[in-house]
This record gives structure tokens, C-alpha cells and sequence, in this order.
């Protein structure tokens, strides 16, 4: 340090022990428990608080920290960074996705004041490799939330920046860990080129980037009933396709449906959250005048703010500082008085089984009265020895479809100590694949069996899986006469379609976008916006008119009346309906093995076959141009 006198000593004192307060409560926040909703809503407050603090001191006295501390630029950016992550880590627990609007916020201006530029000559006392490592880690963080928010264009830059900087960190330090660098770069970029299935242009062949979240334009009508009661609150996605494409702890599969389970952010909401920098009004961390760019689905607009260095400031209290409930929290800087927009969910890769049940368990427990529960699994067979019929229908005893008939694989390791995060996984993966394929022998630790769920339909369970073995689920026991729904995934894919299952399952693509499916089926890459928005309309209609036909269905089973009233659940089964009318009508898909299936069953002809869906679908069919793939209506099997 500098010569300083008394004040710039305290100055600097306080500052070092902000710092290390912030490290140490941000440090505590791994060994906070993932589950539940009020455990750990304390410590974030904590956390933000210290943060709030620590970023208003060192703007307030920016001028002798510089000066007498030696303040670096990258210093600055690590506490953004970790506000950025604080944000994210938050939209995780509570669902929330206007908090990732947030930790956009921090990462777009750590990149646009250029905080980690200069890591490699701004502080001789510091392992420049760790600084390395520091950015690159920013990078992919910051990827992470731009795949969430669709903000593909700004994706495609910071890849580039990151490939760069991993080839300048690989040629400066030759440092151990650049093969994990390099599988993370392979990693993005495979799973960027997997949610390119379709790609919807504009009148000059550019990609649009669509947003497949709940909102006003896409929500389905209904006919209420009085049957119609429940809400979908806690959810659990659980993935592991071991040959699907992954980053950051989701797969393709999981990366969809937990779009699809959200509602779109609203932008005005950020008024709820006190003077916190949102998207569209980004303040420069360091009182100079910034530059900020917000792109939409099909805008981009741009808006220059100057700020005042004692302004920029985290909310007070942090998120759920207002003594909210549940998983939604509070609002920032005071209670929120609006409801939660979206359910609670967990995002599980390769829970263990003992891992999977205390999540079941602890979604169980938050659930409230009139409140329903939804799994989510994409995972990959696990098949039994024992025999059973070959009709492919799966018409086994109820008592025998427990455990006798396999299930599906959550966590590919053969030890009681795996974790749920694993860096690398070609190792379990190469393991895997053969496992999975031969009958188990012994019963597998980490299977998932129907039999697992018995107690927890004990609540109104909705169970949606997407596996080649997803027909073992198909006859769970109603023992406590609560809702309990189930989809189940087709038990095979036409050879043609086989090598896109690295992509992501049909199943789940077509509950993520339906419309997006049946351009899969029918070979469909590329697709004018005017094209797509007449086809859009055409689903609109289909799931309008799927809608009142479940509502006033005389053979419905009232476990999906009761699911019906939500609109989350209500979009699932009418996306399921959608995908089963489309598949049924498809030339290719000839056979019951490659039609998704549900418990307790869809009526065929009330539902399933009504004529009124199937026009539709070749009014779809027709419109692309693709009417030779589907059977017309009157050769219909």
C-alpha cells in the first residue's frame, strides 16, 4: 500500500473487510441445502446485503482504493461477476425468470466495461493463470444465462471471444486443464447447433430467434368446471441421455422443458426491483456513459445511459428480502405483492437415486393444498430380464409393474457416492452405453422404478417420461385416489429419425413446440416467418379446439380435468395430444411402439381420432407442403 493517513486507513480496512465478508457468505452458499424453499432464503439475504454494501463503498470511494489499495479493474468485475452469479443462482432456486434479466445485466456490462480485458498485466502479485481462469469462467456463466434468455445472436459472440481466449490461455501457461477448456468449447457449440432443429427465417434468410415460453399469445383456452382446482407449484426436471448434447449441467431435454414449464419475462417488472440495473437500463459500473443493447425475438433496441457512480446500487436486502414465502421470495427492496409467476422446479443431471427421492420428498413436503406436482424424466432404459409379454403393449399385473420390469438410469455410476455434477462424463457415457442395453441382473442401484413414485401419489402427481422404457410407468396403481396423470414417451423412433436423438427426443420437442415437431417429422429444416406464423395459428386452433374437447369429454378420466384448470399442465396434454394425432396420421410411424401413450388412457374417439384434429393436422400438413408423408383422412387406419 501507499503512505495513507487515518482516513484512507479506515477507507481501505473497511473495504478489505467487506471483501472478505462477501467471500466468505458467497463461498457458504454451496453448502446451503438445494431443496426446500425457507433454509436458505435467509443466507442469500445476508449475502446480497454484504454485496450491496461492498458495491456502494467501493463506487463511493473509488478515487483512494484506486489510488492507496491498488484497486484493479478485474477486481471490480469479480464482484460483478459474483452479483451476476448471486442473480442466476437465485432465478435456480426460485423459478423466477426476471432474476435472470438480472445476472444479464451485471455479465453484459462486466463485458461492456471491459473489466477482465487487461487481466494478464494488472496485477504482477496474482497467478495470471488464475485470472485466465476467472474470465473463462465468466464467459461460460455468461453464456449459460444468454442460452436461458434466447439471446442466440450475442451467444455466437461470446463463443468466438471464448474460443479465443481458451487458445490464448492454452499458448501462454499450456496448463493441465485444457482438455476440460476444450470439451466445454465442444460442448456449447454442439449443444448451440442441437437447438438449431428448425430453423424459422425473415425475408432475407436470417435466423429469427423465437421464444417458446408461456405467454398471453400462446396460453390455451378452457371451459372451467368445478373439477378444475388444482395448481401446478413444485416441479423436478430430471436428465440423463447420456449421448444427448449437454452444457452446464443440462442436457437438450432438460434445457427445453424447463422453458416450456416458465413463463415469458415481463420487462416492466423490473420496476419491482428498486434501482437494480435491468436489461433496458444497464448503468456503467464506473459513472462513465455506456452503451446498451437489448435484442427481443425480433428487435433490437438501444439505449445510452450516463450514471452516477453512487446511484448504481443492489437492491437492499436482496432477493426475497421481504419475508415472502416459498420459493418466489419477496420482491427486492420490499415485499412483492404480486403472485409467483411461475411453479418451483429443481433441475436434477444424474441425480442419484438416494438424491432424486429427498427432492421428491422435499417437493412433497412444500406442496399446499390444491397444489400439484410434476416429474419430468429424460433418461435412458433400463431394461429387465424378467419376462413379459411381446405385444408391445406392456398389459402386465399391476402387482408385478413395480420393480419387475425395469425403468429408467438417472445417474450412470455404480458407487453410493456420486454427485449430480459431473464435469466430464465420457467415461460414465462409453460405461453407460453398454450397461444399458443388457438385461439387469442384479437390480440396478440408480434405476428408477414406477414402484419409487408409489408413495408420492399420495398428492396430485403429474409424471411426464420421455425414455424407450417410458411404458413401465404405464400402470401405476391409483392406491390413494389422488389426480395422477402420466405421459410416456413413443418406445421407438422410425430408423430415419434415429440420428437426431443426440438432438433431443421427438416426445419432448414436440411439448417444447409443437409446431417445431411436426416440422421434424417431416423433414422440415428451414421455414419462412409468414409460413410459420399461418402454421402457428393452425396449432392455435388445433389446441382450442383439443381444449374444449377434453373439457366436455364424457370418457375422460377426471384426473385430467383436474390437472386441466393449470396452464402449464394444460399445455403438456394438449402438446401431448397434438403429438400423438400427428404421429398417428404420419406414413413413417406405422405402429402402436411408435405412438406416445398415457395413463389412465385418452379416449381414441372422442379424443385421439376425433376428425375434427385430424383435419387440422393435414390442414398443417397441407400449408407446408408435406400432405404425401400423412395419411388422408379417409385411408386413415
Amino acid at each position: 500500500m501507499a503512505e495513507m493517513d487515518e482516513q484512507e486507513r479506515k477507507i481501505v480496512n473497511e473495504f478489505c473487510h467487506l471483501l472478505e465478508k462477501s467471500k466468505q457468505l458467497f463461498n457458504g452458499l454451496r453448502d446451503l441445502p438445494q431443496y426446500g424453499h425457507k433454509q436458505w432464503q435467509a443466507y442469500f439475504g445476508r449475502t446480497f446485503d454484504i454485496y450491496t454494501k461492498l458495491w456502494k463503498y467501493q463506487q463511493q470511494h473509488r478515487q483512494i482504493l484506486d489510488a492507496k489499495f491498488g484497486l484493479k479493474r478485474w477486481q471490480i468485475g469479480e464482484i460483478a461477476s459474483k452479483i451476476g452469479q448471486l442473480y442466476y443462482h437465485y432465478y435456480l432456486r426460485t423459478s423466477e425468470t426476471n432474476y435472470l434479466n438480472e445476472a444479464f445485466s451485471f455479465y453484459a456490462a462486466i463485458r461492456g466495461r471491459a473489466y477482465y480485458t487487461r487481466t494478464a498485466k494488472d496485477d504482477r502479485n496474482v497467478q495470471m493463470s488464475d485470472l485466465m481462469v476467472k474470465k473463462l469462467r465468466y464467459y461460460a456463466r455468461f453464456i449459460v444465462v444468454c442460452l436461458l434468455l434466447k439471446r442466440m445472436k450475442l451467444v455466437r459472440d461470446l463463443v468466438r471471444e471464448l474460443s479465443k481466449q481458451i487458445d490464448e490461455y492454452t499458448a501462454t501457461y499450456e496448463p493441465e486443464d485444457q482438455l476440460e477448456w476444450s470439451l466445454v468449447l465442444a460442448e456449447i457449440k454442439s449443444f448451440i447447433d442441437a437447438d438449431n432443429t428448425i430453423n424459422v427465417l425473415d425475408m432475407d434468410s436470417n435466423t429469427i430467434v423465437l421464444s417458446h415460453r408461456l405467454s398471453g399469445h400462446n396460453t390455451p383456452p378452457v371451459e372451467k368446471t368445478p373439477l378444475m382446482t388444482l395448481t401446478l407449484q413444485e416441479i423436478l426436471i430430471v436428465g440423463n441421455c447420456n449421448d444427448q448434447v449437454k452444457f452446464s449441467e443440462l442436457t437438450i431435454d432438460m434445457f427445453r422443458m424447463l422453458q416450456t414449464l416458465e413463463r415469458e419475462p415481463q420487462e416492466d417488472i423490473t420496476q419491482l426491483y428498486d434501482t437494480s440495473p435491468a436489461p433496458t437500463k444497464m448503468a456503467a459500473f464506473n459513472g462513465d456513459t455506456t452503451t446498451t443493447t437489448t435484442t427481443t425475438n425480433t428487435t433490437t433496441t438501444t439505449t445510452t445511459t450516463t450514471s452516477n457512480p453512487a446511484t448504481t446500487n443492489l437492491p437492499s436486502g436482496g432477493p426475497g428480502s421481504g419475508g415472502g414465502t416459498g420459493g418466489g421470495g419477496g420482491g427486492i427492496g420490499g415485499p412483492r405483492t404480486l403472485k409467483r409467476d411461475n411453479p418451483h422446479k429443481y433441475l436434477l443431471y444424474k441425480p442419484t437415486f438416494s438424491q432424486l427421492m429427498v427432492f421428491l420428498a422435499s417437493g412433497f413436503k412444500e406442496l399446499p393444498a390444491n397444489g400439484a406436482m410434476l416429474l419430468y424424466i429424460s433418461a435412458d432404459p433400463a431394461y429387465s430380464n424378467a419376462k413379459h409379454p411381446q405385444d408391445r403393449e406392456y398389459r402386465w399385473l399391476a402387482d408385478h409393474a413395480a420393480y419387475d420390469f425395469g425403468g429408467v438410469i438417472t445417474n450412470s455410476k455404480r458407487d453410493n457416492t456420486t454427485t449430480t455434477t459431473t464435469t466430464t462424463t465420457t467415461t460414465a457415457a462409453s460405461d453407460h452405453s453398454n450397461a444399458s442395453k443388457r438385461a439387469l441382473q442384479l437390480k440396478d442401484m440408480h434405476c428408477f422404478y414406477p414402484g419409487d413414485l408409489y408413495a408420492f401419489t399420495r398428492k396430485p402427481l403429474f409424471i411426464v417420461v420421455d425414455s424407450e422404457n417410458s411404458a413401465v410407468f404405464g400402470n401405476m396403481p391409483h392406491f390413494f385416489g389422488q389426480p395422477l396423470v402420466i405421459l410416456m414417451s413413443p418406445q421407438d423412433t422410425p430408423t430415419q429419425f434415429q440420428d437426431q436423438h443426440h438432438r433431443g427426443n421427438l416426445f419432448t420437442l414436440f411439448l417444447h413446440s409443437p409446431l417445431m415437431g411436426l416440422c421434424l417429422v417431416s423433414s422440415l429444416c428451414d421455414i419462412p416467418m409468414a409460413l410459420w406464423e399461418k402454421c402457428q395459428t393452425l396449432v392455435d386452433r388445433f389446441s382450442a379446439e383439443a381444449s374444449r374437447l377434453v373439457a366436455r369429454g364424457r370418457s375422460v378420466d377426471p384426473s385430467f380435468l383436474q390437472f386441466f384448470g393449470d396452464d402449464f399442465l394444460r399445455l403438456l396434454i394438449l402438446r401431448y395430444i397434438f403429438c400423438s394425432t400427428v404421429l398417428r396420421a404420419h406414413r413413417v410411424f406405422k405402429g402402436r411402439q411408435f405412438y406416445p401413450r398415457t395413463h389412465p388412457a385418452l379416449p381414441e374417439a372422442e379424443i385421439l381420432d376425433h376428425p375434427a384434429l385430424y383435419s387440422l393436422v393435414l390442414d398443417l400438413a397441407a400449408a407446408l407442403d408435406v400432405s404425401h408423408l400423412y395419411y388422408d383422412s379417409h385411408d386413415l387406419q
